[in-house]
């Protein structure tokens, strides 16, 4: 039992404290999952993410989700996923109780471009840690490389570019140009 409600804790504070969706998670992630609690390695969690990017849903629920489940079966992942929703959800509902034209306050605006720059900043390190522990050696730069063309010039969707850069990592990795580590 005192692990579901650690579960359920820790994803409350990081559903309650992070703007910006998944990858901007990812720090805190990193802390609570990886760090202090070790739930999972940082490779654990790289691979959930790459998961969740191609499972229907929202990346931090379904992360939420595959931690849990790894943790405490059916029963973990669903009060991880409880977890993760439960600020939002009351957030939510607060704001649609209390205020009527919540964006037209002005100090609401000016607070959210704010922390719209925050998340900036966030994500920056977030793809600033991914870069390095992922981008180890040519084939590795290669398939970012071939991933970031694609998304920026074709109007492919994240799944199939999940999934090409899937089959690169496979064709390079029977070539011996990329060890899983």
């Amino acid at each position: 039992m005192k692990i579901l409600w650690e579960l359920y804790i820790s994803w409350f504070k990081m559903g309650l404290f992070t703007f910006g969706g998944g990858y901007a998670m990812l720090p805190m992630i990193q802390k609570e999952v990886i760090e202090k609690h070790h739930w999972a390695t940082e490779d654990e969690v790289m691979d959930y993410f790459a998961i969740g990017q191609c499972t229907p849903g929202v990346i931090a629920v379904n992360t939420a989700t595959f931690v849990g489940y790894y943790q405490k079966g059916v029963i973990g992942g669903i009060v991880s996923t409880l977890g993760v929703i439960s600020p939002s959800l009351i957030i939510i509902m607060l704001i649609a109780a209390l205020i009527s034209n919540f964006m037209e306050i002005e100090w609401v605006a000016h607070a959210l471009k704010g922390i719209n720059v925050a998340v900036c900043m966030l994500l920056i390190k977030a793809i600033a840690s991914l870069w390095q522990k992922n981008i180890k050696n040519i084939a590795s730069f290669v398939i970012f490389g071939v991933s970031l063309v694609l998304s920026l010039f074709s109007g492919l969707s994240t799944v199939l570019l999940v999934v090409i850069a899937g089959i690169l990592g496979v064709v390079f990795s029977k070539a011996g140009l990329l060890k899983h580590d």
